[in-house]
């Protein structure tokens, strides 16, 4: 081994060594840059490859360095006890020369504590993106405050990581990182950067080669295409300790909830969060929803994923804004008493080469075996939720859209192609578990984990579930071997519905069951009913397009079937333009067809679903017993011949309101109701009325029970029930 010339007052180094650390591929370039005891004083080394002088500038007075080679200048100074510095560099240049002052990145103890680094190595740092990623740091020492920015990220089959950014011109020989021994986690101090720069980190592999990669832990990007971490720090003021104090108190089975379901691109063209707050709310307001659902908000490179191929997990898309306009958007909504649900996506992850996969040249995030490892179906990466620090990455990523921008549900995508290991498999693609069965162990404790975490550390708050098949307890608590969700989307009840309604009336009678088949499970999880984005697009046409005959005829049966979904036990959950009847299925390059509210049917139809928000909030037996059987009961759920149904809704009071709902193309005349009360009924909801499109037909806004019992209940009604219609009655007030 070569060692390098040296007076007595340094030690020797050996040459390799010096190289490496010169040409930024050491692990450890802070054993020999910065600050170290020798004899009785001190050694000073930098890295300043082109100067032509260099000098330690301390309070004492400026130490001279001498070049030791390849770029690595030293000098020594004798003192009890290190002193601070800064590195004063001489350059030529067309001028004559110029001198730079600057801190030392090298002189920096690690901003990473003990502690930080046992709890990421065990998989259970639940503010992980206060440890790694970039973050503005300050440190103060005889010579002032040193202001920068400190990194850290976990690549622990790398062999050297270095900075780079627009701060060193894309080059990191002279900012490479420090590995915090077996942990795995690299992290580098760089005084002088700061907010709003741009950087990634470039990778040593085992096999030697550099890869460039983005900051998983990046709480900022640049806006696609581009691809760059940005370096961040929040300054939003929340005002939103009104809703937070209230949603902690909530009981969100027994309370109403009615969800929009929007994509933040496409409602209106060409807004951002801060215009999206200003045109959102009014509209929410106007029709009465009580929470809106954005589609993936997560950093995404491919627009028309729909933010569903997420590449930054801690990075609210830039194309909208900031992390604080984001803020601003959802402290408005709260303000407002709007709730906020993110669709979180931890089921997968996309092949891009700069993000994620195989980020430090091996298999890291994702499983290394393909079996397990990625998705046939969609061309990307699954997590390998067995490994203690992946699952640590994506149960911190739920916690810090919860915590950090206060959102107060994660809707989580595509649970069932996480609980299956031959999900879209055959035969020998998938590898089974450890007990010969399809079940994927690891993702199901990683589900109860990042559920009964989020619950515990936020209450009031929801985690839901996309799950589409029979999968059990999935909203069932953790310790009663659930997975622990607080609701699931309704799948079955979703894809029986529409299929009962797209037929023609002359044909449902024999499909009657699709319309009431729900009921005998609907209190085996508890359910939000789902029209969501997935049932209106790839061809499925839009939900008035779905229905059959003519126009008023398709009106007609959107209100029908929205009175009927409204009334259902669970919550509700409708995507954006179906409540106004777009006509075309979503294109999220075109957006909503606002210009139909032009119509007065479209518009009418607009007006039904703010009257239905209205009395679903105005009367809790549509919400308060959504999730127990005594909330429900069947009027007649057999009327086939007629496409009728009629059930009783109730409160905890006892309070009912009776729905009844037609899907037959003509109007019942004289037909008897059974209902639970006597004296007089209002009929609160007609979807029939002309101010909804409707043809007029009704009761005129009352009925009356009288002592003749029909359908099992003590007394009954004859009422007129509209075509294609739905009517609801509440008793009426003394």
């Amino acid at each position: 081994m070569s060692m390098t010339k040296t007076d007595s007052n340094f030690p020797e180094l050996a040459s390799d060594f010096v190289s490496s650390v010169a040409h930024g591929s050491h692990h450890e370039p802070h054993s020999l840059l910065g600050i170290h005891p020798h004899l009785d004083g001190w050694v000073i080394r930098t890295l300043k490859p082109l100067a032509k002088s260099v000098s330690a500038r301390t309070k004492v007075g400026d130490i001279s360095l001498t070049h030791l080679s390849t770029g690595v200048w030293q000098g020594f100074i004798k003192a009890n006890k290190a002193p601070a510095y800064r590195i004063v560099a001489a350059y030529d240049n067309q001028d004559g020369e110029a001198e730079w002052l600057v801190d030392d990145p090298y002189r920096h103890l690690p901003t990473l504590g003990e502690f930080d680094l046992h709890l990421i190595a065990e998989g259970r740092h639940e503010q992980l993106w206060q440890a790694l990623g970039s973050h503005s740091h300050q440190i103060s020492d005889d010579l002032g405050e040193s202001h920068g920015t400190r990194f850290a990220v976990w690549a622990p089959n790398a062999k050297a990581v270095r900075v780079v950014g627009d701060f060193n011109h894309w080059n990191g020989v002279a900012h490479s990182m420090r590995v915090m021994g077996s942990s795995g986690v690299w992290e580098l101090f760089i005084p002088g950067v700061g907010i709003g720069t741009k950087y990634k980190y470039e990778i040593l592999t085992k096999n030697g080669n550099w890869v460039t990669k983005i900051d998983p832990l990046a709480r900022a990007t640049e806006v696609p295409p581009a691809t760059a971490s940005i370096v961040t720090e929040s300054k939003h003021s929340w005002k939103d300790s009104k809703w937070l104090k209230a949603r902690a108190k909530r009981d969100a089975l027994k309370s109403p909830m009615s969800i929009y379901e929007l994509h933040a691109g496409s409602w209106r063209l060409g807004l951002n969060y801060r215009s999206l707050a200003d045109e959102l709310i009014p509209y929410l307001k106007q029709t009465g929803f009580t929470h809106v659902e954005f589609m993936p908000l997560a950093e995404h490179p491919y627009a028309p994923s729909w933010g569903y191929q997420v590449t930054g997990y801690y990075a609210p898309t830039s194309r909208f804004g900031s992390p604080d306009d984001l803020k601003y958007l959802i402290d408005r909504l709260h303000q407002e008493n709007i709730g906020v649900i993110l669709d979180w996506v931890p089921a997968h992850f996309p092949k891009d080469e700069w993000a994620l996969s195989r980020f430090d040249g091996e298999p890291l995030y994702e499983h290394a075996d393909p079996r397990r490892g990625e998705h046939p179906d969609w061309g990307t990466y699954i997590f390998d939720f067995g490994r203690t620090e992946v699952k640590n990455f994506l149960v911190a990523n739920a916690l810090y859209w919860l915590e950090e921008f206060h959102v107060d549900g994660l809707r989580v995508d595509a649970v069932a192609s996480m609980l299956y290991l031959d999900y879209s498999r055959e035969g020998s693609e998938w590898l089974p578990n450890q007990f010969g069965g399809r079940e994927n162990l690891d993702a199901i404790q990683f589900m109860q984990e990042v559920n009964a975490t989020a619950y515990r550390r936020n209450p009031g708050i929801m985690m839901i579930a996309e799950e589409s098949t029979s999968w059990p307890g999935v909203s069932a608590p953790t310790d009663s071997n659930g997975l622990g969700f607080g609701f699931k989307w309704n799948m079955g009840w979703m894809n029986d519905t529409l299929r009962y309604v797209e037929k023609d009336p002359a044909y449902r009678s024999y499909h009657h069951g699709d319309l009431t088949f729900s009921m005998l499970y609907a209190y085996n999880e508890k359910f939000i009913l789902p029209i969501s984005h997935d049932e209106v697009v790839h061809g499925k046409g839009s939900l008035l397009s779905k229905m059959p005959g003519d126009r008023w005829q398709q009106l007609a049966n959107v209100r029908a079937y929205l009175a009927f979904m409204w009334a259902h036990p669970g919550k509700q959950l409708l995507f954006m333009g179906s409540e106004f009847g777009q006509q075309s299925e979503w294109n999220q390059e075109r957006g909503l067809e606002w210009w139909i509210l032009d119509q007065p049917s479209h518009r009418a139809l607009q007006s039904l679903v703010s009257t239905l928000n209205k009395l679903y909030l105005e009367n809790p037996s549509f919400w308060q017993l959504d999730h127990e059987s005594t909330g429900f009961t069947w009027i007649d759920g057999g009327n086939s011949s007629a496409n009728l149904i009629s059930f009783i809704r109730w409160d905890e009071a006892g309070t009912p309101i009776v729905v009844v709902i037609n899907f037959a193309g003509q109007p019942h005349h004289d037909f008897v109701l059974g209902l639970p009360l006597p004296g007089e009924w209002d009929e609160i909801l007609n979807t029939d009325a002309s101010e909804f499109g409707g043809s007029g037909v009704g009761n005129f806004g009352r009925i009356t029970a009288s002592a003749e019992g029909s359908h099992a209940q003590p007394y009954s009604a004859k009422i007129s029930v509209p075509p294609l219609a739905a009517v609801w009655f509440r008793p009426a007030k003394a």
